[in-house]
């Protein structure tokens, strides 16, 4: 069955760019029924169905049903169960968003879906409502900004600066040894595998392997996507074997297997979405 898609994805204000890496509004319909793969992120994602609840399941678990969800930082891959059809925002939260918007620091929903309403209650009410009573998505977007902005306080604990640099410095693209991070944070690598648990619920380690990961995924769901091998090479692995293992762990399935099998693997980057970046 021929599908059809629209979007948008635009920044947040400037305000909540330290905390809200962006948001991506889709609308996907006529579609066959049927499965795909939420993969691991170096995001905490929030998730705002317009329509229809969200049913998902962790590997080997029976599905569960979501209305708005958060999910942290994780190495597992979850069924998303769909009836050919998607309505929702989706919001890239950094680990800082996690603490500041949500409540919690990314350690405590990590590789865990949790319902939006338990982090934030009644917020989650006016944001329904609110955006339920407007049509487009810059409006939708707004109606973020807005709510969001409050839940700003400068009072809200920050993690250590250090285990902040490590983060950066293990997902940003650099390809970054966790040896040689330890080394420039001034920790035994002991220690910032400790600290790094306990803020963001994931290993140094894992933290750099779900972030080559997300880079590979990012080129692979392009409408007309690089040969694997280049992928491999310019996100850092080994070679295409060692990016197909990787895959194996982290999404299920090999690259090309996936690609072949997941249908809204890259509607969003085909379809003539609308960027917008404002300043208000």
């Amino acid at each position: 069955m021929a599908g059809v898609s629209s979007g948008a994805t635009a920044r947040p204000c400037p305000a909540l760019r330290p905390f809200v890496k962006s948001y991506d509004g889709y609308r996907m319909s006529g579609f066959d029924a049927g499965t795909h793969v939420g993969m691991p992120s170096p995001d905490i994602t929030v998730v705002i169905p317009l329509d229809d609840p969200l049913e998902l399941a962790w590997p080997g678990e029976t599905s569960s049903r979501f209305g708005s969800l958060a999910s942290g930082l994780g190495t597992t891959p979850i069924t998303i169960f769909h009836t050919g059809a998607q309505h929702g925002i989706q919001l890239a939260l950094t680990p800082l968003g996690a603490r500041t918007l949500l409540g919690v620091p990314a350690s405590e929903i990590s590789d865990v879906v949790v319902s939006l309403d338990d982090l934030l209650g009644g917020v989650v009410t006016e944001i329904d409502h609110r955006i339920a009573s407007v049509s487009s998505w810059r409006e939708r977007f707004d109606v973020l900004d807005e709510v969001l902005i409050r839940r700003l306080d400068a009072d809200t604990p920050r993690p250590d600066d250090r285990v902040a640099g490590a983060w950066h410095l293990l997902v940003g693209g650099s390809d970054a040894r966790v040896q040689s991070v330890a080394d420039a944070v001034g920790w035994s690598r002991r220690h910032l595998n400790t600290k790094f648990l306990s803020e963001y619920g994931v290993t140094p380690k894992d933290a750099a392997r779900v972030a080559r990961f997300d880079r590979s995924h990012q080129l692979l769901k392009r409408e007309h996507p690089l040969s694997l091998a280049t992928i491999a090479a310019q996100c850092g692995y080994y070679d295409q074997a060692h990016m197909a293992r990787e895959w194996r762990e982290l999404a299920g399935s090999a690259p090309s297997v996936w690609r072949a099998n997941e249908q809204f693997a890259f509607v969003q980057d085909s379809a003539d979405l609308a960027t917008e970046y404002w300043s208000a």
